[in-house]
């Protein structure tokens, strides 16, 4: 029998040989033949004042087999065994999945490792480690480990904060370790959401890129590590609190799957893999129904909630095409303002009397549907919970914790916490006809202990839960995953929500990037992208329609604007717009999303291009001034290079505004191949900083 696993998926190989008496990761990446591997030529020359003779560097690292370094596996029980040697038991091969069980009799332990390579060429890690003991066994970490060639010269990924989530930064990869955690409770603002590792010159168009993303929503950890022997790693795992998992006689940690994806196509390569692999769930959003457009009235109304004014919305929406309409923040307990009431998730008597039945019946009787904003797992010291329960919440040592946009975070490893979060929200969705429901989740957690241990964990755990169990309660019900915006969008999240919130930010100048980087991993179609109004309320400055109608059309299109102000000009636009979307938003929830090699400082490109290659659409914003008086070509990416297009530009939204005596001649139309239009391109119009223009491209049928 072979001692070599070769997975291989979609142009990706995966080789795993097992010569060793353990799994050693020997190549992932580029797809190579299927001929037998000599495992002789993977073996490392013995250098003075190094191991007698060559170690091969297994999956779990252990400092038995003499690596010097961090292991797979860290823990200890009672303080002894915790240098491990997994010695390899069993391995079952099964189409595109391989799953090693070793064990190391000496420490008692049984540890996991599966490979899935999906269809579309996405690698699965999914890691465990069993207590075989009779004594308790602590695990401190868990982490997936997977090396990248030598010839990696970069690392990318991305950092944040509230209302600038996904800013990217590249850096050379050095000896050592550079490494990203996050420690909110939740992924968080800065969660980098992907890590790659580039080869030199690798860009979104072309080049080698291997990325790594914790399909996790709670504490987290990833790095692309340089070893002194020169061998480089990327890895990924979850982020344990000490004791946070003390595993029993018999009990398993079973570590949250860490998702890898190569590309030789450039970033867009693997962002266009991860895309396709969300999208064949089941499950996925647009596999039931189209995303529809949504008005969420936060910053129309804020906190001033009052029926007349949220039926002349309704009737506003719904003359300009909106199919869901979301009542946000206020309408339950005490809830008036920011301080009160989060908790009590009943309707206030105060401000809706007759309950919330008139409005849902206002609201579904202009063609749209209803939607509701919770935000279950904080309470406010002032609310009816907190009073009658306030060791429901997470704390450590009899503290209360620092309050955060005054608030605390309910214990949901404690039952009854769970329970009454559960039969509230449970017995809003039966009073009303209730299609989706946002739900929030705006501080970071602080002492997150749950009897004294800590319990991020359990806490990422039960929200989980929570969701799937409203789901199974309530059939079609969709959930919006909101944290302060941006602070919770990865993919453990997207197993059980449909659509983030981006970003708190819906300054449209803001949103081309936040809604670009965002992308790289999470399809538009599940990415919240609004028109705000003229005068964004996240920073002041004040932006066209057209550039944010634009900004906002990729993505899960709406608006959180107050169109009772609009002018009849600007409403006869959203109509226009609306319309446009609808009849797109097939392709653009479909298609290959192509970002392309503009400057991104001075300007952008943005598209999708149909998976058959017969139409387009991009869009090309100036984000600044260029430095010359005619901007770079545009360039438009990714369609059928011997194929012939029409090309021309659209103007569903206004047109942009232009510092220029005459457009470029293709305005009107031009024919071009698929290999002209990527090389060589369109001349760029002269736009006035922080406008936009949508390219339509059509294949020709000669």
């Amino acid at each position: 029998m072979s001692n070599t696993v070769h997975l291989k998926s979609d142009g990706v190989s995966l080789i795993i040989d097992t010569s060793a008496g353990t799994p050693v990761i020997i190549h992932w990446g580029r797809a190579v033949s299927d001929a037998q591997l000599d495992i002789t030529s993977q073996l490392e020359p013995t250098p003075h004042c190094d191991f007698d003779e060559p170690q091969l560097i297994g999956i779990w690292r252990e400092n038995a087999r003499g690596f010097i370094g961090e292991p797979a596996l860290r823990g200890s029980r009672l303080a002894r065994e915790w240098s491990h040697k997994f010695d390899l038991r069993s391995t079952e091969v099964s189409g595109q999945k391989a799953t090693f069980v070793s064990v190391d009799a000496e420490a008692e332990l049984e540890v996991v490792a599966k490979f899935e390579l999906t269809d579309q060429g996405v690698l699965k890690v999914s890691q465990s480690v069993t207590n075989l003991g009779l004594t308790e066994f602590n695990v401190e970490a868990l982490t997936a480990f997977l090396p990248v060639p030598d010839y990696t010269k970069e690392v990318l990924d991305f950092h944040g904060r509230w209302m600038r989530e996904r800013q990217p930064q590249r850096q050379p990869i050095h000896v050592g370790q550079w490494v990203r955690e996050g420690r909110e409770g939740r992924t968080g603002h800065d969660f980098t959401l992907i890590q790659f590792a580039l080869a030199e010159g690798a860009t979104y168009e072309r080049g080698e890129a291997w990325g790594l993303s914790l399909a996790w929503s709670g504490n987290n950890r990833q790095l692309v590590e340089r070893t002194a022997i020169g061998r480089t790693f990327m890895a990924a795992n979850e982020l344990l609190l000490p004791g946070e998992v003390v595993l029993a006689s018999g009990e398993t940690y079973q570590a949250p799957t860490v998702v890898a994806v190569y590309s030789a196509a450039g970033i867009d390569g693997a962002s266009d893999r991860l895309h396709r692999m969300v999208r064949a769930r089941a499950t996925h959003p647009t596999n039931i129904r189209p995303r529809p457009i949504t008005l969420n009235v936060w910053e129309a109304v804020y906190f001033d909630h009052n029926y007349d004014k949220l039926a002349e919305l309704a009737e506003a929406a719904a003359k300009i095409g909106v199919e869901r309409f979301v009542l946000d923040d206020g309408w339950f307990g005490a809830r008036r303002d920011d301080r009160a009431g989060l908790g009590d998730w009943v309707v206030s008597a105060d401000v809706w009397p007759e309950g919330l039945g008139k409005l849902v019946d206002k609201v579904k009787s202009e063609g749209m549907e209803f939607g509701l904003w919770f935000e279950g797992e904080m309470v406010n010291a002032d609310s009816d919970l907190f009073r009658a329960h306030p060791d429901w919440i997470l704390h450590s040592g009899g503290r209360i914790p620092p309050e955060f946009r005054t608030q605390l975070v309910l214990d949901l490893a404690h039952p009854g916490a769970y329970q009454h979060v559960f039969d509230q929200v449970d017995a809003i969705l039966s009073s009303y006809d209730i299609a989706y429901i946002k739900w929030d989740h705006n501080r970071v957690l602080t002492e997150a202990s749950h009897l004294g241990q800590a319990a991020v964990r359990k806490q990422v755990l039960a929200i989980y839960r929570m969701f799937d169990e409203l789901k199974a309660a309530h059939p079609g019900l969709e959930i919006e995953s909101c944290a302060s915006g941006g602070g919770r969008i990865d993919l453990g999240m997207i197993e059980h929500a449909d659509r983030f919130w981006t970003s708190d930010n819906n300054d449209a100048l803001e949103r081309q990037s936040i809604n670009r980087y965002t992308s790289i991993v999470i399809p538009p179609e599940l990415l919240g992208t609004h028109i705000g109004p003229t005068k964004a309320h996240s920073t002041g400055r004040t932006h066209s329609h057209t550039f944010r109608a634009i900004t906002a059309l990729w993505g899960h299109a709406g608006l959180e604007w107050d169109l009772t102000e609009a002018s009849e000009d600007e409403l006869a636009l959203l109509k226009s717009w609306a319309d446009y979307y609808k009849a797109n938003r097939h392709l653009l929830h479909s298609g290959r999303t192509v970002r392309g090699d503009q400057t991104e400082t001075e300007s952008q490109t943005y598209g999708v291009v149909a998976r058959d290659g017969s139409q387009a659409i991009y869009m090309y914003a100036a984000l600044r001034p260029s430095e010359f008086s005619r901007p770079a070509n545009i360039r438009l990416t990714g369609l059928d290079a011997e194929a012939t297009y029409e090309v021309k530009l659209v103007e569903p939204a206004g047109a942009a505004n232009a510092m220029q005596m005459l457009p470029p001649k293709w305005y009107s139309g031009v024919r071009l191949s698929g290999g002209l239009l990527a090389s060589l391109g369109l001349r760029a119009p002269v736009l006035r900083p922080e406008q936009a223009i949508l390219i339509e491209a059509k294949r020709i049928i000669e």
